[in-house]
């Protein structure tokens, strides 16, 4: 598509991220040009999926309009594109509520470092992406702003907790957004509507001053539609900042160009449930097929696993003991509005002898020393993102999977939190599309501080596969939708 019968059709929200800063760069289009653009396609759709509860445009046009040519923005990643953050970040003077009823007028005087870093490298920030209460959860709804709905069927969940993040992406009202992954909460929302979400290593981007600067568990990372979008995205996130302890220096420019260059993988190792879980008969379909997509390719796929047993106890376990440390102070005065799920997991951690934790983390090492082993074996492991598909929006959470129930809100998600424990990096790209037209996301796994080779490697599954979204989808309204409050 030219330039100019991009802006005579006035679809610049079509053309990827790297297109847009491209014609950014060379001066043919404004940063005006694309919030305007951008503006009215959130007017448009943003009212059918409730992706982006809270605008701050003319934050973004203030912005803008002191840029120039001259302007470095204009020679670094982003080159003034319009970019989404998750509504758990805080955004200087932008209302940020966590998805709780305990913030709904929060406004923060400081930015994440994320935020900082993205407006660093010429990332203008037009808007808040719904979540769950405090990211709790893999079904995006609120008290404060209601439910998030799957465009591909709007009767569906959009995942969680970067559900509107990913929905954002999938419908045009974004090129690029932000999200954070504790349990799935970037691949699974990714996996849901069809985009690409990567969980980095441990400290690839930072993030804070929070609650819990010393944890490893939850990461900050980018939603695209395609593989390269995104490693142009985790370029301009990346990086060290005061406020992360684990935060480091990357070389710059290292993940896009991965992100261009697929490689062929020469061995994968190939599970569907890591011996953790059920597999909805659907999703089994769909991933199997990848499999053999990528052994006709020539890669050698063998279906194994590395032991991960204990996985359940561990995550269940640390997940606890870090609710309870970023919000256990809220508890006493505003029980009465949090999210019973959230109340569950602050009096578990609370209620964590040392001996449990303790089990906790030796279970830890073990899982992580035996991923690494098996990843030296193999240049990744593949696995569903998630077991289920995309399941109604007023089911809120997943309580059975193909015949057999799970304990706790958590446990449908093992798959994804099993990766989260090794503190590996791991990416969602699309796998298919099921029978009932719903989308299916194939989780690809590397060794540690390996996010450069991992996009490498997603760049040649994404292109063997062949379902990424080339341009946003428009909401698939079903007449089953309504205003639903959970």
């Amino acid at each position: 598509m030219s330039l100019e019968a991009t802006e005579a059709s006035d679809e610049i929200w079509q053309l990827s991220a790297a297109e847009v800063i491209d014609f950014l760069g060379k001066g043919a289009l404004s940063p005006v040009d694309v919030l305007e653009c951008l503006e009215r396609r959130v007017t448009e759709v943003n009212p059918i999926v409730n992706a982006l509860p809270t605008l701050c445009f003319d934050r973004a046009y203030d912005r803008a309009k002191k840029m120039d040519l001259t302007d470095q923005a204009f020679h670094s990643p982003l080159a003034g594109l319009p970019v989404v953050i998750k509504d758990s970040i805080p955004v200087q003077g932008v209302r940020t509520t966590y998805g709780s009823w305990v913030f709904r007028d929060y406004v923060p005087e400081q930015s994440d470092a994320v935020v900082l870093k993205i407006e660093s490298n010429g990332g203008l920030v037009y808007a808040k992406s719904n979540t769950p209460e405090f990211e709790a959860g893999a079904n995006t709804y609120n008290k404060v702003f209601g439910a998030t709905r799957n465009p591909w069927n709007t009767s569906m969940s959009a995942g969680g907790s970067s559900g509107g993040a990913a929905v954002s992406v999938a419908t045009g009202m974004a090129w690029l957004a932000q999200g954070t992954d504790f349990a799935c909460s970037l691949r699974n929302p990714a996996g849901f509507n069809n985009v690409v979400g990567l969980r980095p290593s441990i400290g690839v981007v930072p993030q804070g001053p929070n609650n819990v600067p010393f944890q490893t568990l939850s990461v900050s990372g980018p939603i695209a539609r395609t593989v390269a979008d995104c490693g142009l995205f985790l370029d301009a996130m990346a990086g060290a900042d005061v406020a992360d302890p684990f935060s480091t220096t990357v070389a710059s420019g290292m993940f896009s160009v991965a992100a261009h260059a697929p490689k062929r993988p020469i061995r994968v190792g190939f599970s569907l449930d890591l011996g953790l879980s059920p597999v909805d008969p659907s999703v089994r379909i769909v991933v199997t097929n990848a499999a053999k997509k990528l052994a006709a390719s020539g890669v050698d796929v063998v279906e194994a696993n590395p032991d991960m047993s204990g996985t359940h106890e561990a995550f269940r376990t640390l997940r606890a003991l870090q609710f309870a440390t970023a919000w256990g102070h809220l508890l006493p005065e505003h029980r009465d509005v949090l999210k019973p799920d959230v109340i569950w997991n602050i009096e578990e951690g609370q209620n964590l002898t040392s001996d449990v934790i303790i089990r906790a983390e030796r279970q830890r090492l073990r899982i992580r020393r035996n991923i690494l082993e098996f990843l030296q074996q193999y240049d990744a492991l593949i696995l569903p993102t998630s077991i289920v598909p995309p399941y109604p929006l007023t089911q809120d959470y997943v309580s059975a999977c193909d015949g057999i129930k799970f304990d706790n809100y958590l446990e449908w998600m093992a798959v994804s939190y099993a990766i989260t424990l090794t503190g590996c990096p791991s990416i969602s790209i699309p796998a298919g599309i099921t029978q009932d037209g719903l989308p299916v996301g194939l989780q690809i796994v590397c060794a540690s501080h390996a996010d450069a080779k991992l996009l490498s490697i997603a760049a040649f599954v994404e292109s063997e596969l062949g379902f990424s979204l080339k341009k946003p989808i428009t909401p698939n309204i079903t007449k089953t939708a309504q205003v639903v409050t959970l």
